[in-house]
């Protein structure tokens, strides 16, 4: 029987066809260029590194600057971009981050969680504090498993939150997986959806408690999987480039994120090295819930990293390119 499974699942494959949870999608060219519609933010009061990440939380726009040879976070009100404080000095000390990770946002506590994976601890900042207090220093929220955490993860509550943890394979090799992951008791709790023909797997992944689904995006494949927050496959997506070959040559997909009923990837295709000019993506695939393809977002511009501005209905993009920080307004465009 499973001889007989994983036969149907090569015949769709290999004639393009469509099952009920394999979508075939050689065809991505409706096409929207906006890179007149880009807008640049200007940061001058801090001088940030290139790489940087960034994120929401409450009304700021939070920058992280994992090269940062002091404070390796930047607070702006995300508005009008107006620099308001840093924090998360670098350093051994007992208030200091060693080696910055996730930052994630509690909303409901107008909170920072700052995940240190030298220390193998992750702080709790008071956003509000921060900006009132310039000598404010950081509680400890938790301590982490030094075999088992969460390199990225979204926050839920104390006892939920949906990660991408790294599981050792051997001695010398990993995988990435989505987990659930506790708090409170550094529970991890692995999903159970695996790809039968995926062996070097590494990924992106976002997760939606309203739409009750998460999606892994794969950097080395041309696919992406969408699971219901049980673990349970929904749907496996493959574009015109894929194969189940082990290699790191080509990028794919970098960052997903949900933006309200629509899933926004970014998608590069080009040589998989740092200093390739194909590296970065340029553009965003939208796909609706079930990983239907709508449209192609084409930027114009080498995205590092993005982020959902949901009340002011944006992408905040960071970039490699001759602007460091931009916008993009979706007014009209999903």
């Amino acid at each position: 029987m499973k001889k007989l499974s994983y036969l149907i699942f090569v015949f769709f494959l290999c004639f393009g066809c469509t099952s009920e949870t394999n979508k075939q999608q050689n065809n991505r060219n409706n096409i929207v260029n906006v890179k007149n519609k880009i807008i640049e933010i200007e940061v001058e009061d801090v001088l940030i590194g290139d790489n940087a990440r960034s994120s929401i939380a409450n009304e700021f726009l939070i920058i992280k600057d994992s090269k940062a040879i002091d404070e390796q976070i930047h607070i702006f009100d995300k508005n009008n971009f107006n620099y308001l404080a840093s924090t998360a000095q670098r350093g051994q000390g007992p208030d200091e981050i060693t080696n910055i990770g996730t930052v994630e946002s509690n909303a409901t506590n107008r909170t920072i969680y700052v995940s240190d994976h030298g220390k193998y601890k992750i702080f709790s900042y008071e956003l509000d504090s921060i900006i009132a207090n310039p000598l404010y220093k950081p509680q400890e929220k938790m301590k982490m498993k030094s075999d088992l955490f969460p390199i990225s993860y979204q926050y839920i509550n104390d006892t939920l939150c949906i990660g991408l943890v790294i599981a050792p394979i051997g001695n010398s090799d990993f995988k990435e997986a989505v987990a659930k992951w506790n708090m409170l008791t550094g529970n991890i709790q692995m999903m159970k959806y695996e790809h039968p023909q995926i062996e070097k797997k590494r990924i992106s992944f976002a997760a939606s408690m309203e739409y009750g689904i998460y999606v892994e995006c794969y950097l080395y494949h041309d696919l992406m999987t969408i699971c219901g927050l049980d673990g349970n496959l929904k749907y496996n997506i493959y574009g015109k480039n894929w194969n189940n070959r082990t290699s790191n040559s080509i990028k794919h997909y970098g960052k997903v994120i949900f933006v309200d009923d629509k899933i926004l990837a970014a998608y590069s295709g080009g040589k998989n090295f740092s200093n390739s000019s194909e590296y970065y993506p340029t553009r965003f695939f939208v796909f609706d819930l079930n990983g239907d393809y709508i449209k192609t977002i084409e930027t114009g511009y080498k995205m590092i990293d993005f982020c959902y501005d949901r009340d002011n209905n944006r992408i905040i993009m960071v970039l490699d390119d001759v602007i460091q920080f931009a916008y993009l307004p979706l007014d009209k465009l999903m």
